[in-house]
């Protein structure tokens, strides 16, 4: 295995600014869409905002391999034992958790390692790699 096979941080990051605004369109979009057809509530616009935030990455990367951000990059969220297969919805909310709790310092370890492994990567068992473009 080469390391041409796993992104670079750099491509990480373009895939993580992606998602930024992925995440503000979809907030932007659902917020019409409640205030239009549903009743007005104070505590609407907090919990679209918490829904989209806590389950867009965790439900894309389990079930697409990775986020509209990945997808557009062309990286992929795999498991490290089956590179072929999504990692399961679990620790895809594990994953995130520690992903966004660590933030910058997870990713200071990628190119600590042959295959660009950050430590929620490790945490789970999962392994960021080149993929088709969206």
């Amino acid at each position: 295995m080469t390391e041409e096979k796993y992104p670079t941080v750099f491509d990480r990051i373009k895939a993580a600014a992606t998602d930024v605004a992925v995440i503000i369109v979809l907030e932007i979009i659902v917020t019409f869409i409640f205030f239009a057809f549903v009743i007005k509530t104070d505590h609407a616009p907090i919990l679209i905002l918490v829904f989209i935030f806590f389950l867009y990455d965790p439900l894309f990367t389990s079930i697409f391999g990775g986020t509209m951000g990945h997808l557009m990059v062309g990286i992929r969220v795999k498991r490290e034992s089956n590179e072929t297969k999504n990692i399961l919805f679990p620790l895809a909310i594990l994953r995130f958790i520690v992903k966004v709790s660590l933030g910058w310092i997870s990713l200071f370890t990628v190119s600590g390692n042959a295959k660009r492994k950050a430590i929620h990567d490790y945490l789970v068992g999962s392994v960021v790699v080149y993929g088709k473009r969206l």
